[in-house]
């Protein structure tokens, strides 16, 4: 009976969303691509708000009971355990149920728009929700924004891929979804729009802004409607900026960039080690899952995403904080807690990038939140303690947010106006910009991309802010190379080289031994002098003509590299090698070709 129940709801759902479906195609046939757009983004912006509702609810209910077993026992021990129990879960159920490999944080967006043609793997729209609840649900200490980005993108890519959309079309709806995930986690539209063209869209027309503010707004109205304020991020007390306090926003903005790029390079360190470990996945997970229990227990507030200690800390009783710890007895100490603050705003990397590399799923948006408000906490503390200022603690602890989060992903405008829609108004705008811009001034000097997709960058994978860069990495190199080509030896002379080369269109000919490696080349227009003189042609040797090369071109290397080669060498042609030997060629124009093609059909509108 029990399966002929799932048998018949099964059935029953996936008769009305063929339905469904069919409707859409219908609806397809006589709307204007425009305004098929324009309804595919509103339905992209309702489902990534319900996945988001999905995750958030579980993660909040597993942090209220976790912090009701330990009002019973007064101990972080539930604290301390669950973690394991959920990044183990996370490991087995990516290893039996995901082809033991999952795509983590907003970089694989990134790639996919750069690399895939903007199309992500059905199975995201589902892998997300469940491994990321599991993860930060049970308390890993990651956040859940960069899974429900991922979710966002995969159902806006796999509607485009379902009714056929272009690569314009389906770059934009992955953006959409971005757009609504981010704006029902934080209820910020205006963040979900900016972190869409900032973090994912590099190219993006005017008229591209619609179906993404579409989205956005209603990925927030559906949140606004379903979920509980308590559950997301929002703040009410605040002070109206004094500009009396402009130095110590200049030394937070300081703070924050140093602070971005220290997460950011120990982020990556640990990640590596992770990496390099030869163990099983479980395995991995449990060692990596037992060190984070050792760290929650010392420092409760690393559990989970970490808002209900952000909301703490701007409150009038920061205290609350060392609940439930070790040092709780300490809790009316002011140094205690300032240390505790610190200690815990730098071991946060730690916990974050244990949860991640050890087989955990989750992404580092809410961690650089918590970084920043227990930066912005500390130094507004740390200063009125002396008793010279007063300066307002909340709003240093709001501010903060936005410095890291600027600092870590290079997303300046985000930082500034989500912090501004959570704290429901922009009294804090100043102050808001001076951080975030030096944060992110300080961050781009020693850090050139954003921490998330720096290895991908590195190697060309995503787009960047270098707009050339971006269109030459999305050309396929061995699509542009000449092959087969003619190659010469140094045996014949001239005449004999004039016969072979008459019957091919080829301007460039390379000069090769016995094994096919590379000796010289020779370019057919510097050869056309002696074309019409015969004696020239019968004394002279390939060896006379050949001359070396100015520059080489590898089979692996990427397009703006090749570009790069094409300017300095001031050729038309260059030599193509693999393992030291010769292959074919390449022509710029060719090359140039291919991007003006890749320019039109990239700028999103």
């Amino acid at each position: 009976m029990p399966n002929q129940k799932k048998s018949i709801i099964k059935t029953f759902f996936k008769k009305h969303f063929r339905r469904l479906e069919g409707f859409l195609f219908y609806l397809k046939t006589f709307l204007s691509p425009r305004q098929f757009i324009y309804l595919a983004c509103f339905l992209v912006g309702i489902s990534s708000a319900l996945a988001v509702i999905v995750l958030k609810t579980f993660a909040h209910w597993v942090y209220v009971f976790a912090q009701y077993v330990d009002s019973i026992l007064h101990l972080p021990y539930s604290n301390s355990t669950l973690p394991i129990i959920g990044i183990v879960l996370t490991a087995w159920v990516i290893k039996k149920f995901l082809d033991g490999s999952i795509e983590k944080g907003t970089s694989q967006i990134m790639y996919a728009v750069a690399k895939r043609s903007g199309i992500m793997p059905r199975k995201q729209m589902y892998a997300q929700i469940i491994t990321s609840s599991l993860t930060v649900g049970m308390g890993g200490s990651a956040g859940l924004e960069s899974p429900i980005t991922i979710t966002g993108a995969a159902f806006g890519s796999n509607f485009a891929q379902n009714y056929r959309l272009s690569y314009k079309d389906r770059t934009l709806l992955l953006a959409c979804g971005v757009a609504a995930g981010i704006a029902a986690a934080f209820n910020a539209p205006i963040a979900g729009v900016l972190f869409a063209i900032e973090v994912v869209l590099m190219d993006v027309s005017i008229t591209a802004f619609i179906p993404i503010m579409i989205s956005s707004a209603t990925g927030a109205i559906v949140s606004t409607v379903l979920l509980k304020e308590d559950i997301l991020l929002t703040f009410s007390r605040q002070i109206e900026f004094d500009y009396h306090n402009l130095p110590f926003y200049l030394l937070l903005g300081v703070a924050s960039g140093f602070v971005s790029i220290n997460y950011a390079r120990t982020f990556r360190r640990i990640e590596h080690f992770f990496a390099r470990m030869r163990m099983g996945a479980i395995r991995k997970a449990f060692f990596g899952a037992c060190i984070l229990a050792i760290l929650i227990f010392f420092f409760p507030t690393l559990f989970g995403e970490g808002y209900s200690s952000i909301k703490m800390l701007s409150s009038m009783n920061p205290e609350q904080i060392l609940d439930n710890t070790v040092l709780q007895k300490f809790k009316d100490n002011t140094w205690i807690l300032l240390l505790f603050v610190g200690a815990t705003m730098l071991i946060k990397v730690y916990a974050t990038s244990i949860t991640l590399g050890s087989g955990g799923n989750g992404g580092n948006f809410a961690p650089s939140l918590f970084v920043g408000s227990y930066l912005g906490f500390f130094v507004a503390s740390f200063v009125n303690m002396f008793g010279y200022f007063k300066l307002p603690v909340s709003n240093f602890t709001m501010v903060g947010m936005a410095g890291i989060l600027s600092g870590l992903f290079h997303a300046p405008l985000t930082a500034i106006f989500l912090i501004a829609e959570i704290t429901s108004g922009y009294s804090l705008m100043i102050p808001l910009m001076i951080v975030s811009s030096i944060s992110f001034a300080i961050s781009k000097r020693y850090e050139p991309y954003s921490f998330d997709i720096k290895n991908m960058a590195d190697k060309g994978d995503v787009f960047t802010d270098d707009r050339d860069r971006n269109i030459l990495s999305g050309i396929t190199i061995s699509r542009l190379i000449q092959s087969p080509i003619q190659t010469l030896t140094l045996k014949p002379s001239l005449e004999e080289l004039t016969e072979k080369i008459a019957g091919y269109h080829q301007m460039l000919f390379p000069v090769v031994d016995d094994q096919n490696h590379l000796l010289g080349i020779i370019e057919f227009d510097e050869i056309k002098t002696y074309l019409f003189n015969p004696y020239k042609i019968k004394f002279t040797t390939v060896k006379d003509v050949m001359r070396a090369p100015k520059e080489i071109v590898n089979y692996d290397e990427t397009a703006d590299t090749i570009m790069e080669k094409f300017e300095k060498s001031k050729a038309d042609y260059l030599a193509v090698v693999k393992n030291k030997e010769v292959i074919g060629i390449i022509s710029k124009n060719a090359l140039l070709e291919s991007y003006r093609e890749k320019l039109k059909n990239m700028i999103i509108d």
